[in-house]
């Protein structure tokens, strides 16, 4: 037995030997061993508690195995309960055991800061505990059961999709009058001075300078505009200082509303015939809505159309109420450039009712409940009429073309 192994043995060393390429398969069969004490970055994305919860808080911490040696405190919070605005601190903290500590000041308001942390380990799991003080206010830290991450998950989560498409093939996936304008932080305040007097609408939540726009260094703002003035006013900002991206973004359209028809009968030269366009539309919904057009006109800045009806109204007619009736619209070309086919977006009617008979008047209150999910006022099929009238082609969802 003992010779039978002794061969075997032999046997085995001398195949190996003959082929290499055998021992270097054998080998990559094995389990590459983590080194001992290696080095690697871990993040915390949460710490509970600070700001009333409304922190956010990135901690980079750098580890020899188990020992942290190095780590940086990201936090980003409300400059006063309740506001919008935020302010950041970035500190380097100072590690002894388990203890985490740092000063520094925070970048807006130049408050001063100070951070002393108890970090403590329980098996996958780390509690923080401790004080940070942001000029006079002082916050307590209590915040067991965190959990942290690797440096790739951790990168995996910072991904974020500003919304601008620089070169849309067309206008089915972002909306004709919505535009957006991704400029750095340090330039911005010259950027929106600049858009004073011109005819474009900021949107206002897009003022809002939040955490990720901080970390980044750059805002996004938005606005509407007049499709046919979209593209030239996007080549302007383009070349402006401090901008990074500009095109067209999500905006008013819904294509489940919208149709798409020939341009060559609604252009007069390289313009659209709006006040023609705009007749036809009103006329096409008088009869759906049963109701007599009032007025109609489109806004200079974004190209929005307004139209207004009046009808009787049917709850109670010997009141002789009158209901008013608002449908919104938008028509623009169906992609950028040069095109021959017209798009139309109208929205869904929104009907208020008064008493506008001569004498004394009823008020009245309108205090239905908003609408569930889903569930649009009745238009009697004004998006299929006007498709007829002006032959036009209506979106399919399901294949993602026109039909």
């Amino acid at each position: 037995m003992r010779a039978l192994l002794v061969c075997s043995t032999a046997l085995l060393a001398a195949l190996l030997a003959a082929s290499p390429e055998v021992a270097s398969a054998q080998m990559k069969l094995s389990p590459k061993a983590a080194a001992p004490g290696g080095v690697e970055t871990r993040y915390f994305t949460s710490i509970d508690g600070l700001m009333d919860g409304n922190a956010d808080v990135i901690l980079k911490e750098t580890r020899q195995g188990k020992t942290v040696t190095a780590a940086v405190l990201d936090v980003c919070y409300p400059i006063a309960k309740n506001s919008d605005r935020k302010d950041r601190f970035i500190v380097n903290l100072q590690v002894a055991g388990q203890n985490l500590t740092g000063t520094t000041q925070s970048i807006g308001e130049k408050a001063p800061v100070s951070v002393k942390l108890l970090r403590k380990q329980s098996g996958d799991t780390f509690e923080f505990r401790g004080q940070i003080s942001i000029g006079q206010v002082v916050t307590e830290v209590t915040s067991p059961d965190n959990s942290d991450l690797s440096e790739r998950e951790f990168q995996d989560n910072q991904t974020s999709d500003d919304g601008i498409t620089p070169q849309p093939k067309d206008f089915t996936d972002v909306s004709p009058e919505a535009i957006a304008v991704k400029v750095k932080l340090d330039a911005a305040t010259d950027f929106l001075k600049s858009l004073r007097g011109q005819e474009v609408e900021v949107t206002l939540a897009s003022l809002t300078v939040g955490c990720d726009a901080l970390r980044a260094g750059e805002q996004t703002i938005n606005m509407s505009v007049d499709p046919e003035r979209a593209g030239a006013l996007l080549a302007k900002f383009k070349a402006m200082p401090g901008v990074t991206a500009a095109g067209w973004t999500a905006g008013m359209t819904e294509m489940d509303r919208t149709i798409r028809f020939a341009a060559a009968d609604w252009r007069e030269g390289d313009k659209i015939n709006r006040n023609k366009l705009a007749a036809t539309v009103a006329n096409v919904l008088s009869r759906t809505l049963a109701a007599k057009p009032v007025s109609q006109n489109f806004n200079p800045a974004t190209g929005k159309l307004k139209l207004v009806f009046k009808r009787p109204n049917q709850d109670f007619p010997a009141l002789e109420l009158t209901d008013t009736i608002e449908v919104t619209g938008l028509v623009a070309p169906d992609k950028p450039g040069a095109t021959d086919k017209l798009m139309l977006w109208i929205g869904s009617p929104a009907t208020t009712t008064a008493d506008e008979s001569s004498g004394a008047k009823l008020n009245l209150s309108d205090d239905a409940s908003v609408d569930e999910e889903g569930d649009q006022p009745d238009d009697n099929g004004s998006i299929e009429a006007l498709a007829k009238e002006l032959k036009a082609q209506r979106w399919d969802a399901d294949k993602s073309v026109w039909k």
